[in-house]
């Protein structure tokens, strides 16, 4: 049975019963139907916020089709509730464009999903096209200003580093001219478009704290430089008002329910290797204000999303997780010993063995931040018993619990153990979680923190682009803001092809990009994509919709 049929044979509840259960008045919700709703800003209690237990479910370097982070953090959330944890599940809204392309929603999946998936999957409440919007106004206004010959700030459009977005996988945009047409069309220049995921005003929204620090973020988003060398911000375009109000609504947190009615919150967006890769500040707060314990999740490895929750989101928003869920399956540890894709579902002991040194590695890494973790074994039909002995043979020889989460085809009572594991790691008190560098430090130090510690790179190399950057950024006065370094998921280095624990690697930044209005430096090694193209047989082909508005093929 596919995922959407599963969802199609759960009754929903009304939104309102869902917020009542949440703990907010069902008359300060703002409804978008009978089963999604905006929560209103003001049931944010920073207080009772930092009493909730903050739990976050990461992931070992994944194979191409992800390990299920997501399907797992819903199931966790459904076993707190089941042993009676008032427990929200907090996550990222689904992007168009791998839903139409090839890694299909991001609801979770079987018996451990969030509802109503298809509006969830595609329009949802609107904050994806309020973010392009806004990000597409900034366009425009430069645009502008540089045609204009009253108002013009003397912009130099060859320093202009700010693109167009759309929410779908686009190759043919990722690089055109605008402008032509003649003087009256604007003044011709070579620029692009990214996927609204990749957009700053995305990562800004998940970072903001309230209307008016948005608005802040905003102003400071960095333009490119005047034909004299002075630096140029939104602000400067007195952009950052109108930019706010096409977010107004998209600013408040959304919420759904899982599969057995437990309430969920979906919010933001951002990518994992470009941005933070974990939901709204605002999100993650509500969901601690109302709940004992609260089940979050960031983008790809333990190396990439979750590092930089722990070190840009947790700093800036004074969040201190309680415990490290690591989602593993066997599928990716045979992959990182060297078996081919196609083969991971054949039983492998050999090939899995020699992948284990990949789940070692992130569970060193999670112990630097001084928070304890366990190990989720996400099934799948096709795992062993001698596989999954394995694993759990490797777990005990380090002290770590471990437990076999079978929560797409059990949902929350499949994830029992996964969650008294939890609540034995909350209530023994072992975390206290700490950064992994501080905010104050170089950002050369901060780079080479990341790639020996995390990565466990041999050094850093730096082109001559990137020791370029790194003096516009010391010019500019942002040395003290976080890196969020950009980087394949395929692999703990920079190279997508050295599997499993790769040493004596060198990692090289390429060149490094500012997130000012983030608050962030996006250090870039390798190729990264900020525009995915569709696969041969893209998964739109699947989708249709019946003479009675039934929606079919999504997953």
């Amino acid at each position: 049975m596919s995922d959407l049929q599963i969802a199609k044979k759960t009754t929903l509840k009304h939104i309102s019963k869902i917020a009542e259960k949440f703990g907010i008045d069902p008359d300060d919700i703002e409804m978008y139907g009978k089963f999604k709703a905006k929560l209103p800003l003001k049931a944010i209690d920073k207080q009772r916020a930092s009493q909730s237990n903050l739990i976050l479910v990461s992931a070992i370097s994944p194979t191409p089709a992800g390990e299920g982070k997501t399907t797992m953090s819903i199931g966790l959330s459904e076993g707190l509730n089941r042993l009676n944890k008032k427990t929200t599940v907090v996550l990222r809204e689904p992007s168009l464009g791998p839903v139409f392309g090839i890694k299909g929603g991001a609801t979770g999946g079987g018996y451990s999903q969030v509802l109503p998936m298809e509006d969830i999957n595609l329009h949802f409440t609107g904050d994806f096209s309020a973010i392009e919007k806004a990000h597409n106004l900034l366009a425009a206004i430069i645009d502008n200003n540089i045609q204009s010959k009253t108002n013009s700030l003397r912009l130099d459009p060859r320093t202009i580093t700010w693109k167009r977005v759309v929410d779908l996988n686009d190759r043919a945009l990722r690089h055109v001219i605008v402008g032509l047409g003649g003087t009256t069309s604007g003044v011709p220049r070579e620029t692009g478009f990214d996927i609204t995921a990749a957009s700053e005003i995305m990562a800004i929204l998940c970072l903001a704290e309230n209307l008016n620090d948005l608005k802040k973020r905003l102003g400071n988003i960095f333009i490119g430089y005047t034909f004299d060398k002075n630096p140029i911000y939104a602000k400067d375009l007195k952009a950052e008002g109108a930019m706010t109000a096409l977010l107004k609504d998209a600013i408040k947190p959304n919420l759904v329910q899982t599969i057995e009615g437990n309430p969920a919150i979906i919010h933001g967006g951002p990518f994992a290797n470009i941005a933070q890769g974990t939901n709204t500040v605002l999100a993650t707060l509500m969901g601690m204000s109302h709940s004992e314990y609260t089940v979050t999740e960031a983008g790809f490895g333990f190396d990439l999303g979750a590092e930089k929750f722990f070190d840009i989101k947790c700093q800036s928003a004074g969040l201190k997780p309680k415990a490290v869920v690591l989602t593993t399956t066997i599928r990716a540890l045979k992959y990182h010993g060297g078996a081919d894709l196609k083969s991971l579902t054949e039983p492998n002991v050999e090939a899995l063995k020699k992948g284990i040194p990949n789940l070692e590695k992130h569970l060193e890494n999670i112990s630097k931040f001084n928070v304890s973790a366990v190990i989720a074994i996400n099934k799948f039909t096709s795992d062993t018993e001698e596989e999954i002995d394995t694993i759990k043979d490797f777990a005990a020889s380090k002290g770590i619990k471990v437990a076999l989460a079978e929560v797409w085809e059990k949902g929350g009572k499949g994830a029992i153990k996964l969650a008294q594991h939890v609540i034995d790691i909350v209530e023994s008190d072992t975390s206290d979680f700490k950064p992994l560098y501080q905010w104050e430090s170089s950002v050369m130090d901060k780079i080479e923190t990341i790639a020996t510690e995390i990565y466990g790179a041999e050094h850093v190399d730096y082109s001559s682009k990137a020791k370029a950057h790194l003096r516009k950024i010391s010019n500019l006065g942002l040395d003290h803001l976080p890196v969020c370094i950009a980087k394949t998921q395929k692999s703990l280095s920079d190279n997508p092809k050295l599997l499993g624990r790769p040493k004596d690697f060198i990692i090289t930044v390429r060149e490094i990009e500012i997130a000012a209005g983030a608050g962030f430096l996006i250090p870039i090694t390798g190729d990264i994509m900020r525009m995915p193209g569709l696969p041969a047989h893209p998964a739109s082909e699947e989708i249709d919709i019946t003479d009675d508005g039934e929606i079919v093929g999504l997953f």
